[in-house]
């Protein structure tokens, strides 16, 4: 009777203790019953805590301020953004983990927070690893090489304690004059979607959970953001579904389906009058049924207040609120924290929400926090942050990809490489030649080289002379850019003159920068795809000197450089290459390297052929207009190099499949020239004959190969049904009978053709 009493005692007291573990605080639990157990313990004001996102906790020094905390968020938070530009990389991570331990310590449930920032091309921190901008990056079309970079991005992030990144940028851009072009990787929604995964994976890794070297990507701006109304940041996009569903969205589904992205945040404009932050079909029925979403949806900053002073959708904050919770955005990113989503409390206690929708958002919020490790290690070791950040590998990595970022468009009589040996003098001219081309939303690197400084570590100092040539406008203040005087640039085209007459050549730097092509309220935006100011005339002075010049363009954008293109000999499209941008130029320029890259957007000759991408449909593609016999001057996958490649043997086995079947295309690809060198098979379908209209072809495969001189390799593609699948009238992905043109070359616009038949 004693032992039977004893072991009620016993089990009595291992049910009280069971029913008080505190399950979301241990670690080897489920997340889902750690998520659940947390949720339960929540009161209205900690749930609405944490869907608040910000950037306001900053004090006069620029630093955390434990003041403001207090007044903004005093039930926690759920993230908040950090830009550590004027610190150390040990004082950001010091401070980032002197946040959290706040949030740990002052909350009552201690919950952490995901500490987020800019991720383009780099951390957004003082000392990072500069990439190259995501336009240039997307020229490599490597991705494994996206992989790697993005690795050390996401290594880079957790040691300063970051935990999620504002990357990958996958509008699909159609019209270049957007400020934000350069952050996207181009025109073509299948390279986006490749490109865009091995980003996400190089960013999250391949696990369930994101360990503490990784973090959690964010693919932005959904959607339709590429191909705004006037080519204005934030305009209307008037896209039909159809073309939605066929190039929008499709690195977006991607980036769900295939790499599982933790993040997604809404887009500011708006689809058929519809905002996004606002649109329940664009992220309720698209993105988490049809996808299969169970990630995060943040807003972009103050893109659910903008439903009310902006797009005059909600008469107030209260209902700016209930439109984008009930349109399933999640996270209310604004200054002060959540302006709108503050006001839910309040809208849920009188009953106007459910609170069941509240606890959707904040379920998804708490389970990526659990995913990230952040309740069980939520600090970092800010001592070791010097082994990761800009390290050697890392350093040696951002030569490798602003190597394969530059992109050779013109190289007549074998003007480069350049041969040392003959030359003494070297004119380095142009505004863009002793500047930093780090990029838009770039950390800062003091190891970061200029073009001239490049120049003149391959050449010598003595032997290269610098000239000024022009200055490029630049913002003066706040949404203001000014052009530098007319009088003033053509003195320094006449001093550029002087300089280059005694030189045996001429590198000439010109193009755009930061602050015209960039994000803005339009600023960034532009209504001419010339070079600004007197580069034309600059290029027109150094053409009539009688010497070879060489054009580095650095534009965020494609440029209609019709003088330069018809004249001057040699061209290559830099972009912005990042803290390697001088030694990577060098060695392009002296053939230590050989160009491999090609254009991940078409270049017009004219703002008035716009739109320009190349998959255009067959009433589409007629570019000439009324005295004007020019085509584009550069098509979508052009780029040259120093050696021939030559296609050979395209065939296809079987010839005839039936609807889901595959077929295998193949060609032999030889190296012709006399120098190593990487060439970019790509692959292109059209649909002959379909109950839709369809563009005259579409990019579905491509494969980087690097080839010996008169080396051989058989290229392979595998014709899958999702290559020639289409969403017909009813809206539903088919396969159609019939033919297909099957095209593979070295640009949409050089292929070879062969037929595969549908029955």
């Amino acid at each position: 009777m004693k032992n039977l009493l004893t072991l009620l005692a016993l089990l009595i007291l291992f049910s009280c203790s069971k029913q008080n573990q505190i399950i979301y605080k241990d670690k080897d639990a489920p997340i889902d019953d750690r998520v659940a157990d947390l949720l339960s313990r929540m009161t209205l004001e900690e749930k609405v805590a944490q869907t608040l996102g910000t950037w306001t906790m900053i004090g006069a020094e620029g630093t955390f301020s434990q003041d403001s905390a207090k007044k903004y968020a005093p039930y926690g938070l759920g993230t908040l953004h950090r830009r550590p530009l004027n610190q150390s990389y040990e004082e950001a991570a010091a401070e980032i983990n002197s946040i959290q331990k706040y949030f740990i310590e002052n909350t009552r449930l201690g919950i952490p927070l995901i500490i987020n920032s800019e991720g383009l091309h780099g951390v957004m921190a003082k000392d990072a690893t500069v990439f190259p901008m995501a336009m240039g990056l997307g020229s490599t079309w490597d991705t494994e090489l996206f992989s790697e970079v993005y690795t050390a991005v996401a290594q880079e992030a957790r040691a300063l304690g970051i935990h999620q990144l504002f990357s990958p940028n996958l509008d699909i851009v159609r019209d270049p004059r957007w400020g934000r072009t350069d952050e996207n990787f181009g025109e073509d929604p299948h390279l986006s979607s490749r490109l865009g995964v091995a980003l996400i994976t190089g960013l999250q890794g391949n696990g369930d959970r994101i360990d503490s070297v990784h973090v959690a990507a964010t693919a932005k701006h959904f959607a339709v953001h590429g191909q705004p109304e006037g080519g204005h940041n934030m305009a209307p996009a008037y896209i039909s579904e159809r073309e939605i569903r066929s190039s929008f969205l499709v690195p977006f589904e991607a980036a769900v389906k295939e790499a599982n992205v933790r993040f997604v945040m809404a887009s500011y404009n708006e689809i058929d009058g519809i905002p996004s932050h606002k649109n329940k079909w664009l992220l309720r029925e698209v993105l988490r049924k049809e996808f299969g979403f169970n990630g995060v949806v943040n807003s972009d900053y103050f893109g659910i207040e903008q439903l009310y002073w902006r797009n005059f959708v909600a008469k107030d904050k209260e209902e700016a609120a209930r439109l984008a919770l009930e349109a399933g955005v999640d996270i209310d990113l604004s200054e002060p924290p959540g302006m709108a989503y503050q006001t839910l409390v309040q809208q849920i206690k009188d009953k106007i929400l459910p609170e069941s929708l509240l606890d959707e958002s904040v379920k998804r919020i708490l389970r990526i926090k659990f995913e990230l490790g952040l309740f069980d290690n939520p600090y970092v070791d800010p001592s070791k942050a010097k082994d990761i950040i800009n390290n050697e590998d890392h350093r040696n990595l951002a030569l490798k990809a602003a190597h394969e970022s530059l992109v050779l468009l013109k190289n007549d009589n074998n003007t480069l490489p350049l041969d040392k040996n003959k030359i003494k003098k070297i004119a380095v001219v142009g505004p863009n030649a002793n500047v930093l081309q780090l990029g838009n939303y770039a950390g800062t690197n003091q190891k970061a080289t200029s073009v001239l400084e490049g120049i003149e570590n391959e050449f010598g100092k003595d032997n290269v002379k610098f000239a000024q040539g022009c200055y490029l406008p630049k913002e003066v203040s706040y949404g203001k850019v000014e052009a530098y005087s007319r009088e003033g640039n053509l003195q320094l085209i006449k001093e550029a003159v002087a300089v280059a007459k005694n030189c045996d050549v001429i590198i000439l730097a010109i193009g755009d920068n930061t602050d015209l092509c960039r994000e803005s309220d339009g600023e960034g935006d532009v209504s001419s795809l010339d070079l600004t100011g007197e580069q034309d005339e600059l290029a027109k002075a150094m053409y009539e000197t009688g010497k070879p010049v060489v054009v580095l363009l650095f534009n965020g954008r494609p440029v209609s450089i019709n003088y330069i293109e018809d004249n001057l000999p040699a061209i290559i499209e830099c972009w912005h290459p990042g803290e390697a941008t001088g030694t990577a130029v060098a060695d392009v320029l002296v053939g230590k390297v050989n160009p491999s890259s090609k254009l991940t957007i078409t270049f017009p000759a004219s703002v008035g052929q716009l739109p320009a991408y190349y998959y255009r449909k067959p009433l589409a593609i007629i570019n000439k207009y009324a005295l004007s016999n020019k085509s584009y001057l550069y098509p979508f996958g052009y780029g040259l190099s120093y050696t021939t490649f030559e296609y050979k043997n395209l065939a296809i086995n079987p010839s005839v499949i039936k609807s889901g079947e595959t077929a295998k295309v193949s060609v032999d690809v030889t190296n012709t020239g006399k120098m190593k060198g990487d060439e970019i098979v790509q692959l292109y379908i059209h649909d002959l004959v379909a109950s839709v209209t369809r563009p005259i072809k579409e990019l579905k495969g491509f494969e980087r190969i690097s080839l010996n001189h008169g080396e051989t390799k058989t290229v392979t593609f595998t014709i899958t049904p999702d290559k020639l699948e289409f969403y017909n009238e009813d809206m539903k992905r088919v396969i159609e009978p019939g033919m297909f043109d099957i095209m593979v070359g070295s640009s949409s616009v050089k292929v070879d053709t062969i037929k595969l038949e549908v029955k």
